[in-house]
């Protein structure tokens, strides 16, 4: 696998280029953090399946909100009313614990997300160098 001191400069400029692109931002995902509990930040570091479950807890907690609600505008308190206060405060509480250790954990996401990026561009760099050994085409001198 290349890495970066291995490729010519109009290799590094490739790279460079691709990268500015492709790169998550931490401001804009600390920004999505703020829209944390609808996982947006986990859906802009292509974390699908936990922003999704971000979401659910989220839908869940609103939803067992409204049935308490309208629960207990019905009848006074039955077990029913306070069963959903109970699951819509135990998913309030859950989302809110992940969202704040996702604060913390949120920059080694975006590294790892960049770093990932990095390496499938590589990847292709060196897969267009061999094409061109393959064709006959020398490769120009490596950058020191």
């Amino acid at each position: 696998m290349l890495t970066k001191h291995d490729l010519t400069l109009s290799e590094l400029l490739i790279l460079n280029s691709e990268l500015r692109g492709a790169e998550k931002s931490p401001a804009v995902a600390y920004l999505m953090l703020l829209g944390g509990h609808l996982g947006l930040h986990r859906f802009y570091l292509k974390r699908i399946g936990s922003g999704i479950a971000q979401l659910l807890l989220f839908i869940a907690a609103v939803l067992f909100y409204f049935v308490s609600a309208i629960s207990s505008a019905v009848s006074s308190t039955s077990a029913f009313t306070i069963l959903a206060i109970i699951l819509c405060i135990l998913s309030g509480v859950a989302l809110f614990v992940w969202v704040i250790v996702d604060l913390f954990l949120l920059p080694g996401m975006i590294r790892s997300y960049n770093e990932g990026v990095k390496q499938e561009i590589l990847a292709a760099i060196e897969h267009h160098r061999r094409m061109e050994q393959l064709a006959g085409r020398p490769i120009p001198d490596l950058i020191d």
